[in-house]
This record gives C-alpha cells, sequence and structure tokens, in this order.
C-alpha cells in the first residue's frame, strides 16, 4: 500500500514500512494542508505495564525510595487490584497512552518482555536498565551493553544527592549512562555528572509531583545531552505531549533542545537510526493539527508506526476508508479514535548503523 500525505510542512510518500519520495503513484493521497507531518516521537522513560494504576501516594517525599516503601503500605488494595489486569493488556494501556500521543518508540525502564516480540503496535527500544543504586544493589542485571539507564538522584535529600558521587567512584558514571532524573545532585553531583558525558532523562512532571521540585536548572545547561520522559501514570501528569508542555512552561530548555530530547538526540544517545522523514527511513510518524510543543493528544491526527496506521483521527475515517487494515474505534477518556495493533514488521526500533 502506497500512501501520500500532503502537510501543511510538506509531501511524504509511504510505501510499506518505508518512507520514498512523494512522486510517482500512490494508492490513496492524504490532504492535509492544515496539519504538520514528523517523525514519531522517542519517549526516554516509562514503564509502560504501570500506566492503569493512577498517581499513588500523597506527597511530598525526601526520595523514590521513602516513596514506594509508602504506596506499598498506603496503597496495598489499589495495588494488588491492578495486578490483576493480565500483563499484556497491562502493556498495551501503556503502549496505547504513548501511541495517543505521537510516540512511536519508547524505552520500558524494566526488564524485556516477551510481548515486545509478538506483535506489538509500540516500537519499544532494546535498553539495559536497573532501578537504582539503593534498589539494585550492586546494579545487578545492568550490563546488557550500552547504554544503560539507571535512576539517579530522585530525591532531594543528603541520600539522593549521595548516588552520583557513589556512581563516580565506583567508575560507572560514564558516557554510556542515561540517568533518569538527576532532581538532587548538588554542586558537586552536577559537575561531575556533567564532565562525565553522561546523558539525562527528564521527567519534570513526575519530579514535581512527588518533591515539588525538578532537576536543577545548572544540571540542565547548554553542553548535556537531555531526553524526555513521561515517566508512568504511577507519578508522571499524562503521557508525552503533556511532559513537552510541562518543561516548556518552566523554561529551562530551549524549544530546539526540547525537540531534539523526543527526536535526535534521543535516538543518538540510544543508538537508535535518526527520526527522519528522508526517503529510505522507517515510515514512523505522526500528523499533528497544531505545532509539536503546544500539541495535546486531542491534536494527533494520524500515527504510523513502521508504516502501520496505529491512530486515526475520526475526521480522517471517511477519506481512508478501505486503506486501513483491520481496526476499530474506541475511547480513551475523552478521546474517540480508531486503533489498529495489527501485527506489524519491523519489530522494534531500527539501530543506527555503526
Amino acid at each position: 500500500m502506497r500512501w501520500l500525505i500532503n502537510a501543511r510542512n510538506g509531501a511524504v510518500g509511504v510505501d510499506g514500512a518505508t518512507i520514498v519520495e512523494p512522486d510517482g503513484r500512490f494508492d490513496l493521497v492524504l490532504e492535509m494542508p492544515m496539519a504538520q507531518v514528523r517523525a514519531g516521537l522517542i519517549n526516554a522513560h516509562d514503564h509502560l505495564h504501570r500506566n492503569h494504576y493512577g498517581r499513588l501516594g500523597a506527597p511530598l517525599y525526601a526520595n523514590a525510595c521513602q516513596w514506594a516503601r509508602d504506596i506499598q503500605a498506603h496503597d496495598a488494595a489499589r495495588i494488588a487490584e491492578g495486578r490483576l489486569l493480565p500483563r499484556r493488556d497491562a502493556l498495551l494501556a501503556g503502549a496505547w497512552k504513548n501511541l495517543l500521543a505521537g510516540v512511536t518508540t519508547v524505552v520500558h525502564h524494566d526488564p524485556w518482555e516477551p510481548d515486545f516480540d509478538t506483535g506489538f503496535p509500540l516500537k519499544v527500544a532494546r535498553v539495559g536498565a536497573a532501578d537504582s543504586l539503593e534498589m539494585t544493589p550492586g546494579l545487578e542485571g545492568w550490563r546488557a551493553g550500552p547504554p544503560f539507564c539507571l535512576h539517579l538522584a530522585e530525591g532531594v535529600d543528603a541520600a539522593a544527592a549521595r548516588e552520583v558521587h557513589m556512581l563516580d567512584e565506583a567508575g560507572e558514571l560514564t558516557p554510556d549512562l542515561i540517568a533518569v532524573h538527576g532532581v538532587g545532585m548538588d554542586a558537586d553531583g552536577i559537575a561531575r555528572f556533567r564532565a562525565s558525558g553522561a546523558a539525562l532523562v527528564w521527567c519534570p512532571s513526575s519530579n514535581l509531583f512527588l518533591f515539588d521540585r525538578t532537576a536543577p536548572a545548572e544540571l540542565l545547561s547548554d553542553g548535556l545531552d537531555v531526553l524526555l520522559g513521561s515517566d508512568s501514570l504511577l507519578t508522571g501528569v499524562g503521557d508525552l505531549l503533556d511532559e513537552l508542555r510541562c518543561a516548556r512552561h518552566l523554561a529551562l530548555l530551549s524549544d530546539e533542545r526540547l525537540e531534539g530530547a523526543v527526536g535526535a538526540v534521543a535516538a543518538r544517545r540510544f543508538g537508535l537510526a535518526a527520526p527522519s522523514l528522508d526517503a529510505g527511513a522507517d515510515a514512523d510518524l505522526v500528523l499533528l493539527s497544531r505545532p509539536l510543543l503546544e500539541a495535546s493528544a486531542a491534536d494527533v491526527m494520524l500515527v504510523m508506526v513502521g508504516g502501520a496506521p496505529r491512530v486515526v483521527h475520526p475526521d480522517l475515517l471517511p477519506a481512508l476508508g478501505a486503506a486501513l487494515p483491520a481496526g476499530r474505534e474506541r475511547t480513551f477518556g475523552r478521546l474517540r479514535r480508531w486503533t489498529s495493533d495489527e501485527p506489524a514488521s519491523p519489530v522494534g526500533p531500527r539501530r543506527q548503523a555503526a
């Protein structure tokens, strides 16, 4: 099936799973003069199986471990109820949260799930990850090969600040590290982290919920690779578009760096092929009715993953007709969208060529 999308910012051709030049014959031409087409977004931090619980806890906390202990004690009934959901359904709840917001590749900060290899509708990057220095003593299991992800300095107390120093003294503060959060870094920790060449995944809404603080401005300043993650709905405000708007409101990164945080910078740090609408790239794309940094899920008109339509706004259904694979209209909160989780190829994001 060959698609041509004529958007406000240009024309994009899709043939099967690949972007092609916008010339020649197409089976379907979608005229979208008021919308912008762009490469699909990369969410650098989520826990896909934990998005159906809702926010847990009674902030404020000194650190994430304190939060984890508190919810086990005070939200035990909600946690037990949430665990009754079949594993694949829980993972799909996280997948659809991301897809509805134009995310086509996500980093799942947990062990790899067999479901990711069997017709999962969202691309999941294979990245080694450990919880934190306190929750994963000795960092068992993180050495799956660079890069590796680790929750770091997720808190506002001395224990959170000390984690950067501990990691540095263990010889693990390296350019292979993609640290998540960084809220509690002190001045010396910031200096060590920035000098190491490591990258940071920023999850501001999660940080603000737990601690009423986020990563220091000195840490986020120019010269550091910053990626953006939504975190799960246990603590995050919503999806990646919500996180972009939250981050922009805080005015700690330029618009250019925010776009890179969900695009080219994230791809480079995870060793993925750069998001692109050039011919030959994977057909991972999103069509937005508003500019990216102002958009919400309500502005997502179309999402394709590997050339497979995953999310379609109902307004486009008459134009797309028989071009769509098997799917159905569903309601997600206030959103009504056509969705499809039909198997597509390739599975998983393409790696950057060496």
